[in-house]
């Protein structure tokens, strides 16, 4: 194993720090990381989408000669980060295929010639035999290696074999440090990145992945559209987004969200690059914009007042799920996390794994990831300390901040139940579904009954003591569960599990939760003021007359000071917060200011201390 070689540092991290990215003090473990890494350590970095990951890489490139290479999944996300650091006067750069070919030659020029910081590239560029031998010529401080856990097939659908080759760094640059960066990585896919990218001898920064600002709800699906709005009016004039699994399903909810007065625009791989582009722009700049896409949307968003995020369709995993609701309260302000689902999304789910293209032992991993999604969505216990210990953590007392929490959710032994649910799927030949067997169960005689004779079965009437409400709730945890399954060649059709013997011998107990009535659910609340405003404004209107007409004209000469790009890039609302609190009549003051440092105070210090006298503060 190669020995670590401090790199010859230049500047002192917490001066970096301060100076060029305005902040006081390192949060949680960013200093040991940053310190590792100029020490000449590799390290494997796991903090929480919103947990600072980017400094942990950014602060060392600025305190060493030479340039970093950041290597990055997505244009989009090259784009926003370089955007970013380009704000603060860091010489930064991204190399992909938006660039036409003069651009890319300037970017290659100023690398060859040492212009250059940080440098974003892609993995399948990054391992170019002509972009390995320019690196060859220059100096390589770094090689910071973001979203991580795409490198495993067991990190979720989002896995790029390309990152797989990315040990050759190791062999080609044996004394360059790398560093892994991710946010969502459970135990396995933590062995993989260590595996694949040769960070065996690495030293691991693990952060708690807790989001505790962001309250976390799951509902059953009950007129899905009207459940959604009832979300969105406890986010008037907030910007969220909302999930959806299909194109189609995109489209639609976003023409029927505006329709209801909402601004929502859609996001989809289907739409032109255009049309993208204009959209992202418009919910990064323009305030109270809900954005309905798929996942084709939101890695690389750096916006840090998303207020939430809402599933309509279940996502493919708890790293997915992880991931998508991490891209709300980034500034740590209360945040909500909702999604609904039903029986046909587990159904639906389990049918894309089954009928995929993917290696009999992807479809293993994918199933087992989706089992533990349903086991979240089914539990009775805190769903933060579910979400927590699928990442190898502990929450030791429930949170008091999902739904489980805030309303008491009762369960019953459904034994019995089970037994006769599973009972009337195998008498009736494995391949009805629930809406005719709980026709047989509770005694209908409907005219499908009467034609397949299943009026003539031991079955028929033996579940007359329960509701149908609460035998679609059997079916659906039974199919969560496992113990059924959709036979997707019987139209549809249930049939029993692999697991589903011992229940019907009775050599198995089974509990259930019990399902709050139809529209009978509280809905889940925020830890934020009951009026609904964001989060900032509802500070705001803390402040006496004078602070709250200094902040409206601080987030306008915001505003202005922006042009096309997002406004938080200037500063974001907690910073303005800040000004409008403490009012500082001069630079020395409003570099005090959490937030200001030395960078944006020469750029943008002047207008903000003649704004604040001008509002008459």
């Amino acid at each position: 194993m190669t020995s670590p070689v401090a790199l010859p540092v230049r500047a002192d991290p917490a001066t970096v720090l301060h100076e060029v990215f305005g902040h006081k003090a390192f949060r949680g473990r960013q200093l040991e990381v940053v310190e590792h890494i100029l020490a000449g350590g590799d390290a494997l970095v796991l903090m929480p989408t919103g947990g600072g990951k980017s400094l942990c890489y950014q602060v060392p490139a600025l305190c060493v000669e030479g340039t970093a290479i950041v290597i990055s999944p997505l244009i989009a996300l090259q784009r926003d980060q370089v955007q970013s650091l380009r704000d603060k006067n860091i010489r930064a750069a991204y190399l992909n295929s938006s660039l036409d070919a003069d651009q890319s030659r300037e970017v290659h020029r100023d690398l060859m010639n040492g212009r250059l910081d940080l440098l974003y590239v892609a993995p399948e560029r990054a391992l170019l035999p002509g972009f390995l031998s320019a690196l060859d010529r220059i100096r390589v401080s770094l090689f910071a290696i973001d979203e991580a856990h795409v490198v495993s097939s067991w990190g979720g659908t989002a896995f790029r074999p390309e990152y797989a080759q990315l040990g050759v760094l190791k062999e080609r640059y044996p004394h360059v440090p790398r560093v892994a960066l991710t946010a969502t990585a459970d135990p396995r896919t933590r062995k993989d990145i260590l595996r694949h990218l040769g960070l065996e001898g690495a030293t691991v920064f693990s952060s708690s992945f807790d989001r505790p600002n962001i309250s976390l709800a799951i509902d059953l699906k009950d007129q899905p559209r009207r459940q959604l709005l009832g979300l969105l009016a406890r986010h008037r004039g907030q910007s969220g987004i909302v999930y959806c699994l299909s194109r189609n399903k995109t489209d639609e909810t976003a023409a029927w969200l505006c329709r209801e007065g909402i601004k929502a625009l859609p996001y989809h791989a289907g739409l032109a690059q255009s049309v993208r582009q204009e959209n992202q722009e418009q919910f990064l700049t323009e305030p109270g914009r809900c954005m309905v896409a798929t996942v084709a949307f939101g890695m690389g968003i750096d916006k840090p007042d998303i207020r939430f995020v809402a599933h309509l369709d279940l996502p493919s995993s708890i790293d997915a799920y992880m991931q998508e609701i991490g891209r709300c309260g980034r500034d740590g302000q209360p945040a909500e996390a909702w999604m609904t689902y039903g029986m046909g999304d587990v159904a639906l789910r389990r049918r894309m794994i089954d009928e995929g293209e993917a290696p009999t032992e992807v479809k293993r991993v994918e199933q087992s990831k989706l089992n533990a999604l349903l086991g979240l969505c089914e539990t009775a216990r805190c769903r933060r300390q579910v979400l927590l210990s699928y990442f190898g953590e502990t929450l030791d007392i429930p949170c008091g901040n999902c739904d489980v929490c805030r309303t008491a959710i009762q369960t019953w032994d459904a034994t019995e139940a089970a037994r006769k649910a599973m009972s009337a799927i195998y008498r009736t030949g494995q391949s009805f579904g629930v809406a005719h067997l709980i026709d047989v169960l509770v005694g209908r005689l409907t005219d499908k009954v009467k034609s397949f004779r299943h009026d003539q079965l031991p079955t028929f009437g033996v579940g007359k003591d329960l509701e149908p409400a609460r035998w679609q709730s059997v079916f659906r945890q039974l199919l969560a569960s496992g113990y059924v399954a959709v036979d997707h060649n019987a139209h549809g059709g249930l049939r029993l599990g692999e697991t589903a013997r011992p229940i019907l011998r009775g050599e198995v107990p089974v509990v259930m939760r019990i399902d709050p009535p139809a529209g009978g659910r509280r809905d889940p609340k925020p830890t934020s003021s009951p009026s609904g405003a964001p989060p900032a404004a509802e500070a705001a209107a803390q402040l006496d007359a004078a602070g709250q007409q200094v902040w409206q004209r601080l987030r306008s000469l915001r505003r202005e000071l922006a042009g096309d790009k997002p406004p938080y890039v200037v500063f974001p609302d907690a910073t303005l917060l800040a000004m409008a609190r403490e009012r500082p009549r001069s630079l020395a003051a409003l570099g005090s200011i959490p937030g200001v440092g030395p960078v944006k105070l020469e750029k943008y210090g002047r207008a903000f201390v003649a704004a604040i006298a001008e509002a008459g503060a």
